[in-house]
């Protein structure tokens, strides 16, 4: 019985073993978990590699995912490690424990066909070869047998850790990817201008004289396609892409390179301006064909993707140029304005090493003549520029400047200080018209010389003092127009305000004019009517003075005859005299009759009273008269009268005549 019981014991206690062994090989892998198996001991071991693809002792190429999976206890030993996860917009390098050699002239595997690294046995089978690979990892989660390869993200590496050697090794490629960017891919902003030029680290060298990597197109023969912009370095290399400086540049994109395989360096885009072209000087390319000519040795000229100057410019943009191959000259094909004056620079620099021409003039004096020359460049000929001279500012400088200074050097020599003052404008004109000629050997088109006034330097007071008096002396010419032109402005002025006023009194002077005519009428008229009245009154007054002249002829034959009737002057007097003496009494108011008269005698005292006081008056009166009343007064007359009174007689006469005869005297009354 204790046997019996001890031999069940022993058995129940192998049973709990074997379940236990049995239990033991169960595992249990996460769904977020990998599982990579270790195969402590089998029947062989792995004779070559890392990898027992043959089912030997070692790390097996297959991985376990999630879920309970069932292995044999002690002889395999699962490894439990994450999944690698690639963040968005993140590159992961990929690191191979093992596979074929690199070839001496690589630099990292070729895994064409690793699919993302998940398949081992599919990447050791295919060639697959150890070391930094070339192929990356993009974003997404990945179940990677991290034994067979150490994949690199910026987070962290993702690794089954084997020495401490291999993970120095790691580091340092980490830090080299860190240091170049490569966890991130390459964005070129279209703001930014800015090209990407690629430097490719793998792949076989460039032949000897090169400088710069040929472009990679597609490979007809294989049917390959584009290698995507170095994003797919083993297309690239089958492609027959060359290690180095690449020809090809990065625009505007992002692009998840290999930093490892490929490291890109920013440079600006080449922009050529408004009003400039672009010489394209080529380093890389064949030699060409000479398109300059046999007789033109001033270097050569050749077609666009040829080796030297291309025979077409670029015209104004922007060029995604890689200045690694090549420069590009600006050359302007506006005006170009060059100073020869020390102050004065523009704003291409072309003539900032330019200063005035130092003269010696025939009469001895040194002055610095400052100068300006405008001149053009076509920009058909721009490239003829470029392979004669290199740059513009060169051709100006070894060229121009000389030329120019000693041209004008020469002019200086024939003439005098005065004379290159005052014959500035000749001079200009003439040397515009001399340097055409010099200017387009050079493949220059001259369009202006402008000649400044003569300078002197500093401490020379001879020159400022010809100066001065020229100076002066055109003072003194202008202060003469000055006031020849002030006298005729005021006398426009005059003349202006003259009008101004004569404008101003242009009606009073129209009414006066107006009024003037009239009078003038008005004067004519009455002239012509006194004229008239002067006649008629001419007229009237000759028969007036005719009839006065025969009415007093007539008074005259009249009182003649009355004198002669009444008994001659005596009487005519005595009768004026006794008018007048009776006025004069009427006006005293005197009696002439006395109140009481005495009589002497009969009836004839009062006649001879009466006669006696007229004989008185006739006496006293005549005497105050101074007449003589014993002498008779000859009678004067005209002929004139004497006819005018033989007609009034004759009228007289035949009135006489023409009265009836008289009556009957009347009979005397009884």
């Amino acid at each position: 019985m204790p046997f019996i019981s001890i031999l069940i014991g022993f058995l129940v206690i192998l049973l709990i073993a074997v379940a236990g062994l049995a239990l033991s090989g169960i595992r249990f892998i996460p769904n977020n978990r990998i599982g990579i198996v270790e195969k402590r001991f089998g029947q062989k071991s792995v004779q070559g590699g890392f990898i027992a693809l043959e089912n030997e002792a070692g790390y097996q190429p297959e991985v376990l995912r999630g879920g309970l999976h069932y292995l044999m206890p002690i002889q395999f030993v699962v490894h439990i490690a994450p999944l690698v996860t690639i963040p968005q917009g993140k590159i992961g390098y990929v690191f191979a424990r093992d596979g074929q050699p690199l070839s001496p002239m690589q630099t990292l595997a070729s895994n064409t066909t690793a699919n993302n690294f998940e398949d081992v046995r599919a990447f050791l089978n295919n060639g697959g070869q150890k070391g930094p690979q070339r192929q990356i990892l993009r974003e997404g989660t990945y179940a990677i047998n991290l034994a067979q390869f150490i994949v690199i993200t910026e987070e962290r590496v993702y690794l089954l850790p084997l020495s401490r050697a291999e993970e120095t090794v790691i580091q340092s490629m980490t830090s080299v990817i860190a240091e170049r960017r490569g966890f991130s891919p390459i964005v070129i902003k279209d703001s930014d201008d800015l090209v990407g030029i690629v430097t490719v680290h793998d792949g076989p060298s460039l032949p000897a004289g090169e400088i710069i990597a040929p472009i990679v197109g597609e490979d007809p023969a294989n049917n390959e396609t584009y290698h995507n912009n170095f994003q797919m370095p083993d297309r690239f290399l089958k492609a027959g892409g060359l290690r180095g400086r690449q020809l090809q540049v990065l625009v505007e994109g992002t692009y998840y390179l290999n930093r490892l395989f490929s490291t890109v360096q920013m440079i600006p885009k080449t922009i050529v301006e408004v009003g400039m072209v672009g010489v394209v000087v080529s380093y890389n390319g064949t030699a060409g064909e000479d398109l300059s000519g046999a007789e033109y040795r001033h270097g050569e000229l050749v077609q666009r993707g040829f080796r030297g100057v291309w025979s077409e410019p670029m015209l104004p943009g922007k060029y995604a140029f890689n200045t690694y191959a090549g420069k590009m000259v600006m050359v302007p094909t506006t005006n170009v304005i060059l100073k020869w004056i020390r102050s004065e620079v523009g704003s291409h620099k072309f003539d900032e090493n330019l200063t005035e021409v130092s003269l010696i003039t025939k009469d001895a004096f040194e002055p610095s003549l400052p100068l300006s020359v405008v001149i053009h460049i076509d920009y058909k000929k721009a490239p003829l520029v470029i392979q004669r001279f290199g740059d513009v500012k060169s051709l100006i400088e070894q060229t121009l400047d000389p030329m120019v200074s000693a041209y004008f050097k020469n002019i200086g020599q024939t003439r005098t200080l005065i004379q290159l003052i005052q014959e500035r404008s000749e001079i200009q004109n003439i040397a515009s018209q001399e340097m055409k000629e010099k200017f387009s050997h050079y493949n220059l088109e001259l369009e202006e010389v402008l000649i400044g006034t003569p300078g002197t330097d500093v401490g020379d007071e001879q020159i400022e003092m010809i100066l001065n008096q020229l100076r002066s002396r055109q003072i003194a010419v202008e202060q003469v127009e000055t006031y020849s032109r002030q006298q005729t402005a005021a006398a426009k002025e005059r003349e202006l305000r003259e009008t101004q006023a004569r404008a101003e009194q242009q009606r009073n002077i129209t009414e006066s004019e107006l009024g003037i005519t009239v009078q003038s009428n008005y004067g004519k008229a009455e002239y012509q009517r006194a004229l008239q009245q002067a006649a008629q009154i001419r007229t009237m007054a000759e028969a007036e003075s005719e009839r006065i002249a025969r009415t007093g002829i007539a008074q005259a034959i009249a009182i003649e005859e009355q004198v002669a009737a009444y008994g001659g002057p005596q009487f005519q007097v005595t009768q004026q005299v006794l008018t007048r003496f009776a006025e004069a009494v009427q006006a005293a108011n005197i009696d002439v009759v006395p109140r009481v008269v005495v009589n002497s005698g009969g009836e004839g005292g009062s006649a001879s009273s009466s006669n006696v006081m007229e004989g008185l008056l006739t006496l006293l009166l005549s005497d105050k008269l101074g007449v003589d009343l014993n002498k008779t007064a000859p009678r004067k007359t005209s002929p004139e009268a004497d006819r005018l009174r033989e007609q009034i007689r004759q009228s007289m006469t035949e009135n006489r005549n023409a009265q009836p005869p008289a009556g009957p005297a009347p009979q005397p009354k009884a």
